[in-house]
């Protein structure tokens, strides 16, 4: 075939493999994120031998009585801590935006340091504090910290930084023209943020508040190790499969914990779709004044968000270097000799790295191409459509969830697939769906930056669109590329729950490790392999800083022209 004739193939934006390239991703999203669901609820409908039994398994369930005090607890806890995590995260917010408090950019960094540790390091600090041999025990006045107290308080902290980069999002939209004139009218600051601020910021508060409450619902690492005996769903769905190995029951509970997760998911796309109609493009931004008082009052409460965020990892790190805690406090490394705690070993820590590693590079191939797909090919519609709608898919569906459906789905009489069960290759599998939807965002909120011209250059020139995402888009995006994969390594590095049921011994992960160690009581070894982890978060943080800013320089000139 002539170069002549190739040329006409791929000009006017025929990239002839794009829908086959989106029908294997759709196919990708199908296997590992649809059949699953449908295999756990099927699981669900069954006894143990296998036999349909409909909705007897849902209905012995809620007839034990026990159903509706697990839901209850679970949903008590996610209302309780979202509220207080919403008013704390406003507040921290407001600190940073309405008034003229001191570095600002330290603040920031020292409330967002949870998204770089796992979230059970948060339980860990606050058992080391206000456990039975808690440095401050004496605080809790005869209340115990392992129960509902101790995961409300893990919860606000480690779901802080999620919340309050929602909000402060929100709070910078504020209209500084409003606040003049009510200014002029001599309206109060209160009446002033109730008519202004507030309203400004409620759907920002409303998806906030939805996306803190998915992730207490779904959260299994905190009551895990604070909970002691308060029970919730997602530590019942692991005490049915693992304790009981009662598939059944364990698929019956996770369809429960889908059901709040669901709801709130459409809620937050109905709040989204709001969203985008209100915004305005004549907003003035806000730029606060000095007052003394104001000022001094939100320093000191920026100054305490601070080092109770920094003192979650402190705490940890310092007894992953003590000899026997709280009984001999001299330092010692022995703590990180794992192989005398833990069967991995150190082998667990090189599996979340090597997963990690793995699963933010090819996430980030498979999310960006989709999206690009999506986006800039010329497949037909209906099949970018498919493709964008099952993207949306796993942002629904919990970790714990997701783990339990791969568990059974591979398992499933028949299934080819089922070889995959406790490879390296189904906890990066695993992991990228779990994220799929966050890092698909990334990449579609990059490309719908960029003209759709450069396409239609490319066309009326009989030029390949694939040379214009080598030469064009993929330079412009180098942002957004980084910012994926960092996402993505630091998300695979920390989480739990979505593999807590499918690795095997030869693929223990870190995060995993230290759910077991503490579990069997050994503290110290848990706290130093979490603090290995937050220590490898944070160089990889740097390094992508670094880099990205090394990058930027040479790709993104454009942007100051």
């Amino acid at each position: 075939m002539s170069t002549v004739s190739v040329r006409s193939r791929l000009g006017h934006g025929r990239v002839s493999g794009s829908p086959l390239v989106l029908i294997t991703l759709t196919a990708f999203l199908t296997l590992f994120s649809i059949l699953p669901l449908v295999f756990v609820f099927w699981r669900s409908l069954q006894s143990r031998d296998g036999a349909f039994v409909g909705l007897r398994n849902y209905q012995q369930y809620f007839e034990g009585g026990g159903a509706y005090h697990i839901i209850s607890n679970t949903l008590t806890i996610a209302v309780v801590s979202t509220v207080l995590t919403i008013v704390l995260a406003y507040l921290f917010a407001l600190c940073l935006t309405h008034t003229c408090v001191r570095f600002k950019a330290l603040f920031r960094g020292g409330a967002l340091l949870p998204l770089l540790t796992p979230t059970l390091l948060s339980a860990m600090a606050l058992t080391q504090l206000f456990g039975t041999q808690g440095y401050l025990n004496g605080l809790m006045m005869g209340h115990s910290i392992y129960g509902p107290i101790g995961i409300i308080v893990s919860m606000t902290i480690s779901r802080f930084p999620h919340v309050f980069l929602l909000i402060s999002t929100a709070i910078t939209l504020s209209d500084s023209r409003l606040y003049e004139a009510a200014e002029s009218l001599k309206s109060g600051r209160f009446k002033a943020f109730l008519t202004i601020t507030l309203p400004a910021t409620k759907y920002g508060l409303i998806s906030s508040s939805i996306v803190c409450f998915t992730l207490c619902v779904t959260d299994f690492a905190i009551p895990k190790v604070i909970g002691g005996e308060y029970a919730m769903l997602a530590t019942e769905i692991y005490k049915q499969v693992v304790g009981q190995m009662n598939f059944q029951t364990g698929a019956v509970v996770s369809m429960v914990m889908f059901m709040p997760a669901l709801a709130a998911f459409f809620v937050d796309r109905y709040a989204r779709k709001r969203q985008q109609v209100a915004l305005t493009s004549k907003s003035v931004p806000f730029v606060p004044r000095p007052r003394a008082g104001r000022d001094a009052l939100a320093l000191a409460y920026c100054v305490l968000v601070s080092i109770v965020m920094v003192a979650m990892i402190a705490i940890p790190a310092y007894a992953s270097f003590v000899k026997f805690w709280p009984y001999n406090l001299g330092l010692t490394l022995r703590n990180y000799h794992f192989d005398q705690f833990d069967g991995a070993g150190w082998q667990s820590y090189f599996n979340s790295l090597r997963m990690a590693i793995l699963a933010a590079t090819a996430g980030t191939v498979l999310t960006f191409s989709g999206a690009w797909l999506v986006e800039k090919s010329t497949a037909p519609r209906w099949l970018r459509d498919t493709y964008q709608s099952m993207t949306l898919l796993p942002l629904a569906v919990p970790g714990l969830v997701l783990g339990l459906a791969m568990l059974l789905y591979l398992n499933a009489s028949g299934n080819p697939l089922g070889v995959l069960y406790g490879t390296m290759s189904i906890l990066v599998i695993t992991t990228i769906i779990h994220y799929y939807t966050v890092s698909h965002f990334i990449a579609t909120t990059s490309l719908r930056q960029l003209d759709p011209e450069f396409e239609l250059i490319s066309d009326s020139l009989k030029a390949s669109r694939m040379q214009v995402l080598l030469g064009v888009t993929l330079p412009l995006c180098v942002p957004a590329l980084l910012d994926t994969w960092i996402y993505l390594f630091l998300s695979a590095m920390n989480t739990v729950s979505a593999a807590i049921f499918l690795y095997s011994p030869h693929t223990m992960l870190a995060s995993v490790a230290v759910v077991n160690m503490d579990d069997a009581g050994s503290y110290a070894p848990a706290a130093a392999m979490a603090t290995t982890m937050v220590a490898t978060c944070i160089v990889m943080r740097i390094v992508h800083l670094v880099v990205s800013s090394a990058l930027a320089r040479k790709t993104q000139k454009w942007r100051g022209s």
